[in-house]
């Protein structure tokens, strides 16, 4: 495949390259092993990974960096999520706009506080968490379905999806998704 893109111009991603420590000595032979003189211009290799002690150094060493380092601060968390959802999201559901505004600004809260609660270590949660904008966009989603679906706003179901399916997903100890469940409570109910 990445040779097939080094002729044709195209392309590739390789996403979470920390998750296949045994592949990296393959990865890093192919970099190496790159001819610039018979690679296309337009050709691109884009990798992606956590820091990782398997991560080649030649790779390292002979590409460009760029760092994603997430928002600092529940205001700089609700920027982001806002800034992440289309006027067409925000116009979604036709006849509960406001309760859809309104949940949703609920939602972002309690995404911002889930994310926060990391840099308190174990104070915060007893195992990291990795929260991420694919949590907070399946439950946006998922609002807009159920607002369109149902005369009354589903809360337990909405807890439920979220807390324990979504967000709770990734949620392995017992304490944590109590917790969880529990933030979230404050946020998804008749009185938010």
């Amino acid at each position: 495949m990445m040779r097939t893109a080094m002729e044709r111009g195209m392309w590739v991603f390789f996403q979470n390259c920390h998750l296949a420590p045994s592949w990296m000595p393959s990865l890093e032979r192919l970099v190496e092993q790159i001819d610039k003189a018979h690679v296309h211009k337009d050709f691109r290799l884009w990798l992606t990974s956590l820091p990782s002690p398997s991560f080649p150094i030649y790779i390292l060493q002979n590409g460009s960096k760029l760092t994603i380092e997430p928002p600092k601060g529940i205001k700089a968390n609700l920027l982001r999520m806002y800034l992440s959802i289309s006027d067409k999201q925000l116009e979604s559901v036709t006849n509960r706009n406001s309760d859809f505004k309104s949940l949703l600004l609920a939602l972002s809260f309690f995404h911002a506080i889930c994310t926060e609660r990391r840099k308190f270590g174990p104070l915060g949660f007893n195992i990291p968490y990795e929260f991420t904008t694919g949590d907070f966009k399946i439950c946006m989603d998922q609002l807009v379905m159920f607002l369109n679906e149902y005369a009354d706003i589903p809360y337990k179901i909405l807890q439920y999806t979220a807390g324990e399916i979504n967000y709770g997903g990734r949620v392995t100890d017992d304490w944590d998704r109590r917790c969880l469940m529990n933030i979230l409570s404050d946020f998804y109910n008749a009185d938010s």
